[in-house]
């Protein structure tokens, strides 16, 4: 069966490859995905035929920071399975000193049918994980 228009890859260049290891490696294999590629400068995890790629930036162009609400990525999210795993990940999030974003909001800050954790990477990547409207595993 082709895979034609599903992403192949997302690759991302980060300020401090050690810390995106660090903070990225848990939560994609939390999400079913294997360590797929391993480098000097690079990282990659792999889930079915899409794979994410982190790079360490070269010094000389980490003089002007990631930010969001510049041009280019504004956050990356990701289907969680349920309800219920929005909700462990958001402890272990919390557990591990992740800031949650609009705490006032969560974890409906994407709207009343929206349920979902956001947080940031440590390079500021906005990163989500939402619910699906249904799920039959919901608690």
């Amino acid at each position: 069966m082709l895979s034609t228009g599903l992403l192949h890859h997302i690759e991302l260049y980060v300020s401090d490859l050690r810390k995106t290891i660090l903070f990225w490696g848990w939560f994609l294999e939390e999400l079913g995905y294997i360590p797929f590629q391993e480098w000097e400068n690079g990282r990659s995890w792999k889930l079915k035929d899409t794979y994410i790629v982190f790079v360490q930036t070269e010094d000389r162009f980490l003089d002007v920071p990631y930010h969001r609400s510049r041009v280019g990525l504004n956050h990356l999210a990701f289907q969680a399975e349920s309800r219920h795993q929005v909700d462990e990940m958001t402890k272990k999030l919390k557990e591990r000193g992740t800031t949650i974003l609009y705490p006032e909001k969560h974890p409906f800050a994407g709207g009343p049918n929206h349920y979902a954790v956001f947080c940031e990477d440590p390079d500021r990547i906005k990163l989500e994980l939402v619910a699906p409207e249904k799920s039959n595993k919901d608690d």
